[in-house]
């Protein structure tokens, strides 16, 4: 029997971990040809159509998400079509709640299978391969978990919290099922959250489960020897043991090449064992996912989620001081009893912190979450889409929604352009971080925000921001907004942004035998420079008073990325 695993990734540089998993757990059934394709949800249906018809499986199963659902299941229309007697079988979040109605509105699919999959899916297939050689199917019946057809109707198996043994589960990695060419690779070291906040699929999972350490560390050693680009734990709350933790970051610094790892963790339960440890990492080794949501502790409580704010507030802080981890602090909108005004108060807060992100979602009530009988009492509305996010409720009307969604926009572009961090010194001498990005969402208006160069960012941040100052005071916004753009994007020769205008007799294109001695550039790079004159030396704080003049080096070359040096003079 040939059985496909496959799934439409958002992103072309996500690896699955899930179908890895699934062939790792079904390696040794005789028989049986497990082949895993990865494509991504921009690319058009007919193709995929194609190349899935192309693996001539028996079985075809899908691992399915808020982001890929809908595309699966056109696709899924489509190879039943064509395929009648190819088996077609779903799992994932997107499809662990309201089977019944999904497999009654979609009669192309014949297996889902609900939560955890692998035990599941292993005896799926024993089931398969009996049918071929005796004619029954009667053993699907007792799989716990799993939904089928039974005639015209749906039946299922047993329903079961059981779960598996996690290190039954053996190794993707050791087995060479995850390609690991890709920019970003995921891995868990656990399972659960020890947390039940309302609005997270987690909350439904029970207690946390962790792979053996031994297990785990040759997991890591065989990643991080693989040169393995981005590492991204995918455990929702990766330090719930503060003790396992420890060891862990521990064995990474001890043997990490280059990789860089991303964690989600609970900054209150970081200990001072853990702290210590964390002061040791290099550079743009850990970068942590911190989830705030909310500033309002009376707001937390409302969706379960047990936190200690000030706590966590406090060890940000230490973060920050006393580590090189880069902080990704989280916000949702639409937590009960938060206004679009406790909102903009809770960014303010997080802002204080001075994390090198800021994420901003709307809530989204997905399907299985104890946030749907919430905000079913309290009124909510929302999209019956993917996903399912908040279209209004008591607290926030449908502008406040869109608004939100724009600063949460603003923020994501400004981010990934270095995060204009001297244009918003100007800004923030003039109010707070809430009132300009509030102000400048509600000028953007409808405006699309997708899809925008690195030099469109820039001017859309310059004529946006413009209005928030008077006018005596813009110069010097456009002069700190043209150091950030110098500092991530090499200006081309009589093509500044339209807000550098005032610095077009003071720039020059010096050449590499113009560029200071001692300069680090590995044989082999490719090196421009960029020389102006500003009215401040914007590196450092306070600023300097008198106009200077920087020289910005862009070095580049295969596999090293852009790197920015900045000199005086």
């Amino acid at each position: 029997m040939k059985i496909l695993l496959t799934t439409l990734h958002a992103k072309y540089s996500h690896a699955s971990l899930a179908l890895p998993c699934l062939a790792a757990f079904c390696h040794d059934i005789p028989d049986v040809g497990i082949t895993i394709r990865e494509w991504t949800v921009n690319e058009p249906r007919e193709h995929i159509l194609r190349l899935v018809m192309a693996e001539k499986a028996d079985l075809v199963a899908f691992s399915c998400y808020i982001w890929n659902i809908e595309q699966t299941l056109r696709v899924v229309s489509d190879i039943k079509k064509i395929a009648p007697d190819t088996k077609i079988l779903l799992g994932g979040p997107e499809v662990s709640f309201g089977i019944f109605d999904l497999m009654h509105d979609n009669p192309a699919i014949d297996f889902v299978i609900k939560g955890e999959g692998e035990g599941a899916f292993r005896r799926l297939v024993f089931s398969l391969l009996a049918e071929n050689h005796a004619g029954s199917i009667t053993s699907l019946a007792e799989i716990d978990n799993l939904f089928f057809r039974d005639g015209g109707d749906t039946a299922s198996g047993p329903l079961s919290r059981k779960t598996l043994e996690l290190d039954r589960l053996p190794s993707p990695f050791q087995k060479g099922l995850v390609d690991l060419s890709k920019p970003l690779v995921y891995y868990e070291t656990s399972r659960g959250c020890p947390f039940s906040c309302a609005f997270c699929l987690s909350s439904t999972e029970g207690s946390v489960r962790s792979f053996g350490l031994d297990r785990i560390q040759e997991d890591l050693l065989f990643l991080m020897n693989n040169n393995v680009a981005q590492i991204k734990l995918v455990d929702r709350t990766f330090n719930y043991d503060a003790k396992r933790a420890a060891t862990l970051w521990e064995f990474i610094l001890e043997h990490n090449r280059a990789s860089h790892f991303h964690f989600e963790i609970a900054a209150d339960l970081l200990t001072g064992r853990c702290l210590d440890i964390l002061a040791r990492v290099p550079a743009n080794t850990f970068r942590f996912e911190i989830g705030i949501q909310s500033a309002s502790q009376e707001t937390l409580e409302k969706v379960e989620r047990r936190a200690d704010l000030q706590q966590i507030f406090a060890t940000v802080r230490r973060l920050k001081a006393e580590t090189k981890v880069e902080l990704h602090l989280d916000l949702i909108a639409g937590l009960p009893g938060e206004r679009y005004e406790g909102f903009l108060t809770s960014l303010d807060t997080v802002a204080s912190l001075q994390p090198h992100d800021i994420q901003i979602e709307p809530l989204k009530l997905l399907k299985g979450s104890p946030m749907r009988k919430i905000g079913e009492q309290e009124g909510y509305l929302f999209s019956e889409a993917p996903p399912y996010t908040i279209l209004r409720n008591p607290w926030l009307s449908y502008d406040d929604i869109c608004r939100v969604e724009t600063i949460g926009r603003l923020l994501d572009l400004f981010n990934k352009q270095g995060g204009f961090r001297a244009a918003f010194h100007v800004l923030l001498s003039h109010g707070t971080l809430s009132t300009a990005l509030d102000r400048m969402a509600r000028q953007a208006g409808n405006e699309n925000l997708s899809s925008l160069s690195s030099r469109r960012v820039f001017e859309l941040f310059a004529r946006l921001s413009e209005t928030l100052l008077p006018e005596s005071d813009r110069h010097l916004l456009y002069d700190a907004l043209f150091f950030d753009y110098c500092s991530s994007e090499m200006p081309l020769m009589g093509k500044l942004p339209s807000f550098a205008e005032a610095h077009q007799t003071e720039c020059s294109w010096p050449g590499r035998k113009e560029l200071p001695e001692g300069l680090d550039i590995p044989p082999g790079s490719r090196v421009k420079a960029f020389r102006c004159t500003f009215s401040h030396d914007y590196r450092s704080e306070p600023w300097g008073s008198n106009p200077l003049p920087l020289t910005f080096i862009y070095i580049s070359g295969a596999g090293q990325g852009l790197r920015i040096e900045v000199t005086s003079g």
